[in-house]
């Protein structure tokens, strides 16, 4: 019975765990998505780590530390999830702040060390001024993501207010954004001191 009632929520998309309870780690898959006990996967709320390339291609730089970071971190132990604005993602996938039993935020920590950046949109997140300003001193100590120099500056970049994404000026999802959402950043630094994330496409 006690499996049975756990899948339930999942299945209806709702909350499935309690933010109260805390959860052991029994796995952890790169540097903001993990499995947990009874819960399934979860991925770390409102910010986004580098990518590791599970086929054998080439990982995104800090991947590797980012991932031996959050090891470090959680696997086996246990964790609170917190729920907020955005319960999934659009793999399906539980996004959640996770908490170690000492109370300390993973989701900061991992952006403090400079292996993760802000990831956000148009909902207010409840922790996403601390996660910029974890982002912003890590920015200004360049160390992990932020450490490495920025080859092939465009003269500018077009974000999207509503989406928090920023893209190069020859980019077709660039070219899709309302006028009235339009924000113009002179840097790659300057969008990602405001939050903004890249997008996905032209890679900023």
């Amino acid at each position: 019975m006690m499996k049975l009632t756990l899948l339930i929520p999942l299945a209806l998309g709702c909350l499935s765990f309690s933010p109260e309870a805390f959860h052991k780690v029994r796995f952890v898959y790169d540097g903001d998505t993990i499995l947990v006990h009874g819960i399934g996967k979860v991925r770390y709320l409102g910010i986004n780590a580098p990518e590791i390339n599970h086929k054998g291609g080439k990982d995104e730089f800090m991947a590797q530390a980012a991932r031996s970071f959050n090891t470090d971190l959680v696997n086996g132990v246990r964790v609170r999830l917190e729920h907020d604005a955005a319960e999934r993602d659009r793999h399906g996938r539980l996004l959640a702040y996770v908490f170690l039993e000492n109370g300390k935020l993973v989701n900061t920590l991992l952006v403090r060390k400079g292996l993760a950046h802000v990831m956000r949109d148009s909902r207010k997140l409840k922790y996403q001024n601390r996660l910029l300003d974890c982002q912003r001193k890590a920015m200004q100590e360049k160390i992990g993501i932020w450490s490495r120099p920025i080859n092939g500056e465009e003269k500018f970049y077009f974000g999207n207010a509503k989406s928090y994404r920023f893209h190069r000026p020859n980019c077709p999802f660039g070219d899709k954004i309302s006028r009235r959402n339009i924000v113009r950043f002179q840097s790659r630094r300057d969008a990602f001191w405001m939050g903004f994330s890249p997008c996905k496409n032209c890679r900023p």
